[in-house]
């Protein structure tokens, strides 16, 4: 049984998927003054987010005829996890991180859960793929 009968509209449901993790995580918790938080759980609530951004894009553009974007996919969110990572473990359990490696984490975080990177990967294989025709 085949769920999506094209390439395009397994991309399209994915940058979907995406679009709704990033909406609400910027409605529902960065833009909200009201919720009160530890720091602790803002890292969780940040990390599950970015584990969600990563496993739809994972399960999107890992069935694509296309192995390259996966690839790609794999490396910048492994690498971006694994400096998240490090940053959040020396928070929690060495010392507080000062503002500027605060903010460094927030920007790759940022780069990591936004639509753009899956979108610039799609619009990268449409051309590549209309160059390799011609």
């Amino acid at each position: 049984m085949n769920l999506y009968k094209s390439d395009k509209v397994r991309f399209i449901s994915g940058l979907v998927f995406i679009l709704v993790i990033y909406s609400a995580y910027y409605i529902c918790f960065l833009e909200n003054g009201d919720l009160i938080l530890t720091s602790k759980i803002r890292h969780v609530i940040k990390f599950s987010t970015t584990i969600a951004v990563y496993m739809v894009g994972t399960f999107h553009l890992g069935k694509l005829t296309d192995r390259w974007m996966s690839f790609i996919w794999h490396i910048v969110h492994i690498s971006g996890l694994s400096i998240l990572t490090s940053v959040g473990l020396f928070d929690w359990f060495i010392s507080p991180i000062s503002l500027n490696l605060r903010v460094f984490a927030g920007s790759i975080q940022e780069i990591l859960i936004s639509p753009l990177l899956y979108v610039a990967m799609g619009l990268l294989n449409r051309s590549l793929k209309k160059s390799s025709v011609a």
